[in-house]
C-alpha cells in the first residue's frame, strides 16, 4: 500500500491521504485498517470485534459505513456543508488540507446486500478512500485511474490478507510453533521429528466440583480467565502451548538446548504462584468462584509432529516423556505440593535448579525405575 500511494504521487495524483479497511478473521479483533498520508507515511490500526456489541459511532458515522449500506461501489465528495455535517471525518480532512474525497468498495466472493450487515466492519471485502488536495478539478481526472487499478489492488491485498489470517488462525488454534510449521508445509500425516524439550502440564484443581455447581457461561469465563494468565506467562518465557484438555493445558519449552528449556520453564514456574494468587485475589474481590492449580514438569525426548486420520490431523507430541509428565501430575495429592518436577528437569537446569527441594523417590505406574521428584522452594515474602 505504501508503494502504491507513492507511485500515485509520482504519477501526478494530488494524493494527500489514503485509508483502507479490511476484515481480519481473528478472535481478538475484527478488522484492520491502514492509513497513508503524504506527511507521515503508513500506519495501521486494529478494530475490536463487534460481536454482541453496538458498533462504534466512528464507524457508523463514516463514509465507509454509508457506502456499504447503500450497496453502491463508490462515493465522491467535494466536502459540501451537507456532507461535512453528515461525516465528521470530513472536518478533520479539510483541516489537513484536503479539498475532495473518493471512496471505493470491493466485496469479496458472493455478495448479497440482503444478507449483509453494514453495522459490522468485519465484512468480507475491501474498502478504501483517497483524499486529495489542490483544486478538485485537478483530482477528478485521476478517479478513472483509481477505478482501473483498484481491482488489482484488492486482489493483491486479499491474497496477502488471507495468508495473514491463515497464519494468525493457525497460531491461535495450534500454537505459535506448530502453526508456523503447518504453514511452512509440515502437513503430511506421520511427518514428525524427535526433539528434546521440557513438557509442562497445568491443571485446575477442584474443577469437577465447580463444573457441577456453576452455570456453563460462568465455567467458560473461569477457564478463560485462568488459562489467559497461564498462557501469557508460559509464552512470555518462550514456551509453546500444545493443547487445551478440558481444565488442563499442555505446553512445552523447546528453546534450543535442554538446559535452556529447563531454565526457562523454572523461571515461568517461579512466577506462576504469585500470578495465581493475584488472579484469585482479583476474582475474590469481584465475588467470582476460585480455583487452585497444579503444575507438573518433565524433560526428555518427545516425538513432535502430525498424528491422526487423513482428513483430521493434530500437530502434537507423544512419547514416554509425555506419559511420564502425566504420571508426575498424578502425584500432587500424594506429595501435597502444587508444583512437581522430575529429576531430569533439575539436572538439566544446572545451577538454576538450586531452589528445588526433593519430595522423595517414587515408583510411578508404567515406569520401570524409581524417579526422584522435586518442588520449587519459594519463601513467603
Amino acid at each position: 500500500m505504501r508503494r502504491f500511494c507513492e507511485e500515485l504521487v509520482n504519477h501526478g495524483v494530488p494524493l494527500l491521504r489514503m485509508q483502507l479497511a479490511q476484515r481480519a478473521l481473528h478472535p481478538e479483533f475484527g478488522g484492520i485498517g491502514f492509513t497513508w498520508t503524504r506527511q507521515d507515511g503508513l500506519n495501521s490500526e486494529y478494530f475490536e470485534r463487534v460481536d454482541h456489541k453496538e458498533p462504534r459511532n466512528e464507524w457508523v458515522q463514516s463514509p465507509f459505513f454509508a457506502l456499504i449500506s447503500s450497496g453502491e461501489a463508490e462515493y465522491y465528495s467535494r466536502f459540501s456543508s451537507e456532507d461535512e455535517a453528515r461525516f465528521p471525518i470530513f472536518t478533520r480532512l479539510k483541516e489537513m488540507g484536503a479539498t475532495s474525497y473518493f471512496a471505493h468498495w470491493q466485496p469479496f466472493g458472493d455478495f448479497s446486500q440482503a444478507q449483509f450487515d453494514p453495522d459490522s466492519p468485519n465484512a468480507e471485502g475491501l474498502v478504501a478512500s483517497w483524499s486529495f488536495d489542490g483544486p478538485p478539478e485537478e483530482a477528478e481526472p485521476c478517479l478513472a485511474l483509481l477505478r482501473n487499478v483498484f481491482g488489482t489492488l484488492a486482489l493483491v491485498l486479499a491474497a496477502a490478507g488471507n495468508r495473514e489470517m491463515g497464519r494468525a488462525l493457525l497460531q491461535v488454534y495450534l500454537g505459535r510453533d506448530a502453526g508456523a510449521r503447518v504453514l511452512s508445509g509440515e502437513i503430511a500425516r506421520g511427518s514428525s521429528q524427535r526433539i528434546d524439550a521440557v513438557i509442562c502440564l497445568f491443571d485446575l484443581r477442584g474443577f469437577t466440583a465447580l463444573s457441577e455447581s456453576l452455570p456453563g457461561e460462568e465455567l467458560v469465563d473461569l477457564l478463560n480467565d485462568y488459562f489467559g494468565h497461564v498462557v501469557q506467562l508460559i509464552q512470555s518465557h518462550g514456551g509453546n502451548i500444545l493443547k487445551f484438555m478440558g481444565d488442563a493445558v499442555m505446553a512445552m519449552f523447546n528453546l534450543g538446548t535442554l538446559q535452556e528449556d529447563a531454565q526457562a520453564a523454572l523461571r515461568a514456574v517461579a512466577e506462576l504462584g504469585p500470578r495465581m494468587r493475584a488472579v484469585n485475589e482479583a476474582r475474590a474481590a469481584e465475588g467470582l468462584p476460585l480455583a487452585e492449580y497444579t503444575m507438573a514438569l518433565h524433560a526428555g525426548e518427545i516425538l513432535y509432529g502430525n498424528i491422526g486420520a487423513p482428513n483430521r490431523l493434530d500437530f502434537t507430541v507423544i512419547g514416554p516423556a509425555v506419559n511420564l509428565t502425566a504420571r508426575i501430575a498424578d502425584m500432587h495429592r500424594a506429595v501435597e505440593r502444587s508444583i512437581i518436577l522430575s529429576e531430569d528437569v533439575r539436572d538439566a537446569a544446572g545451577l538454576d535448579g538450586a531452589d528445588l527441594v526433593s519430595v522423595g523417590r517414587y515408583m510411578l505406574r508404567g515406569v520401570a525405575e524409581p524417579i526422584e521428584l522435586f518442588t520449587l522452594y519459594q519463601p513467603e515474602t
